[in-house]
């Protein structure tokens, strides 16, 4: 029965999030033109039951950046225009997109890339595939992020099997306010 109270909420708070946020995501789609050239970011991620689809965000690297797992790029990849935006969290934004169409949740189990098999073969050990993925959970909260696959795994099998309600809203208002620092970037 959660599950589905959840996708009513994700539905929801993303149709408004895209209607309200409409002014915000064209300045920022404005701005990243500049920065960038090309401001929108569209990567394949593995989703529910293994099914990638198409995860948009904000462009926060500059372009020809190798298509790896963040905590493998490196940091002078990033924009400065990109690290503000991974710094306030609003290069998440446009996946309010993905949220909308049901390939995601507000809160879930971030999607990985399809060649992180490490991650891959833990998250399936632990049927964490059965869920949408999500813009942010239990494990960014913690700071624990796709470097450390078991961890990983493990966080995001807990929180789906505990997650409540309110546990929803706590990991929403715990992002939106700053606790977690996002996927790591290698600093080399």
């Amino acid at each position: 029965m959660t599950h589905y109270i959840i996708r009513i909420l994700d539905f929801i708070f993303a149709f408004f999030g895209l209607l309200l946020g409409f002014p915000v995501l064209i300045i920022l789609t404005f701005i990243g033109y500049f920065d960038t050239g090309s401001p929108i970011f569209i990567q394949e991620r593995v989703g529910r039951n293994q099914k990638l689809f198409k995860l948009i965000k904000f462009r926060t690297m500059s372009v020809g950046t190798a298509s790896v797992a963040s905590h493998l790029a490196s940091c002078s990849s990033i924009t400065k225009f990109g690290n503000f935006l991974r710094k306030t969290k609003l290069d998440e934004l446009p996946q309010l997109w993905n949220v909308f169409k049901g390939e995601m949740s507000l809160v879930g189990p971030r999607p990985n890339l399809y060649n992180q098999e490490e991650l891959i073969f833990e998250r399936e050990k632990l049927g964490v595939y059965n869920v949408r993925p999500g813009i942010t959970g239990l494990a960014q909260v913690n700071n624990i992020d796709m470097s450390t696959p078991l961890l990983l795994a493990e966080t995001d099998k807990t929180m789906i099997t505990t997650l409540t309600i309110r546990d929803y809203f706590k990991y929403i208002i715990m992002t939106v306010t700053g606790s977690g620092k996002g996927d790591a970037v290698n600093t080399k």
